[in-house]
């Protein structure tokens, strides 16, 4: 696909690990060019995570977030390094980091810094606390935000300890809200011919998440707290059943729902019965719902409930991982995926999110560390006998 929305975009991003390099991959599977910025021989310490390697120093984790980018190597701490990057953010659309909060300024990565070079660039930043108050120098990661931002007393059983998401959800979520951020101060840079800087930090998305809890909490007094089964805090039954082979999740969120789940699974009896007429009902007896529905679950196997209930209300069998990415309904949408890597002809990666045009966008593997710092450097004007020497001196 030539036509990618963000194609003629370019982004330097200096980034690591894994919220920031998450939202710049998005862009460039939306048609960007994104050099990644990354120190000498070393690189993102991304490429070391284990266990799974493709090579010593390249990991399988590191695919995760870097499809589809260039990945330049250089030294921001000298002063050549500094030259270089000068020269390059004057080149581009938008300089990204997703640094501690107090190194975007020291290392010239701000709006201040680079709008002499280029008036228009947009200068995004994701650090863990902000960059403007008394956390901007903490370290952060995203388990830490699920914990402060009260995610581990809403996840899990009622009676089990405090319990976090199974993934890096704030990580994920904002390193989107980067990308959203830096698209809206980009449209404006196009129409005024002035950029900004644009921040987000995960604590503050992890906050903003919570959502209507919040506010029920915020205005009200309502402390949500855990339910049984993963359900839903004000709807029932909107949760996990037992099946006779594992679990199923339903979820009659709307009264028609209800009134087609007891059709449907022959428990017309149930929507006959004074203690779940109602939703408000339902909720103050959902123990009572629950073993009832449990009784019905549990006598058939899970797939014998999903011919009966899919397409015709909200379900879902709740799959282990492996059960997920085998789904044949990932595989036929275009979710899984295969690139080309230098050690792996097949490399299995989970396709875009996007659809373009109708078309999931087309994936290139992650680039091996400095793979494109040639290139750029050359495109900057740098030969080969300047090159070899800024390599020589550890810059690139």
């Amino acid at each position: 696909m030539t036509d990618l929305p963000l194609t003629g975009y370019r982004i330097l991003s200096a980034e690591q690990y894994g919220a920031g390099p998450y939202g710049t991959m998005l862009l460039a599977q939306l048609g960007a060019e994104v050099i990644k910025i990354e120190p000498p021989r070393v690189g993102d310490s991304a490429r070391a995570v284990g266990p799974h390697y493709l090579r010593e120093g390249e990991s399988v984790y590191f695919q995760t977030f870097n499809l589809n980018k260039k990945s330049l190597t250089l030294d921001l701490r000298s002063d050549k390094g500094q030259e270089i990057f000068r020269k390059l953010a004057g080149e581009v659309h938008v300089v990204a980091n997703n640094m501690r909060g107090d190194l975007p300024e020291k290392l010239g990565l701000t709006y201040d810094a680079l709008k002499d070079v280029n008036p228009a660039v947009v200068c995004a930043h994701l650090s863990a606390y902000g960059r403007d108050n008394e956390r901007a120098r903490w370290p952060g990661y995203d388990y830490l935000m699920q914990a402060e931002a009260g995610y581990l007393s809403l996840t899990g059983e009622p009676d089990a300890p405090p319990t976090r998401f199974g993934l890096s959800m704030v990580d994920f979520m904002t390193g989107t809200m980067m990308t959203i951020g830096l698209l809206a101060a980009l449209v404006d840079a196009e129409r005024s011919g002035k950029g900004r800087d644009v921040d987000v930090d995960l604590l503050s998305s992890a906050l903003h998440q919570t959502s209507y809890p919040a506010l029920w909490y915020l205005n009200e007094g309502d402390v949500t707290a855990r339910t049984s089964r993963s359900a839903h805090p004000s709807v029932t039954p909107s949760q996990m059943f037992r099946t006779a082979d594992g679990w199923v999740f339903v979820m009659a969120q709307l009264p028609k729902f209800w009134t087609i789940l007891t059709d449907r699974i022959g428990r017309a009896d149930l929507a006959a019965d004074a203690r779940f007429a109602t939703p408000a009902d339902r909720l103050a007896n959902r123990e009572a719902l629950t073993e009832e529905l449990d009784a019905t679950f549990s006598a058939q196997p899970t797939a014998h409930w999903m011919e009966l209930l899919q397409g015709h209300m909200p379900v879902s069998p709740v799959h282990s991982l492996d059960q997920a990415l085998d789904n044949p309904f990932a595989h036929a949408t275009g979710m899984v995926a295969t690139v080309a890597h230098p050690d792996r002809e097949d490399l299995k990666v989970l396709g875009s999110p996007f659809r373009v045009s109708g078309e999931r966008p087309p994936l290139r593997a992650a680039p091996l560390l400095g793979a494109d710092t040639d290139a750029v450097l050359a495109g900057l004007g740098y030969d080969d006998a300047e090159v070899a020497q800024l390599r020589h001196e550890g810059v690139v």
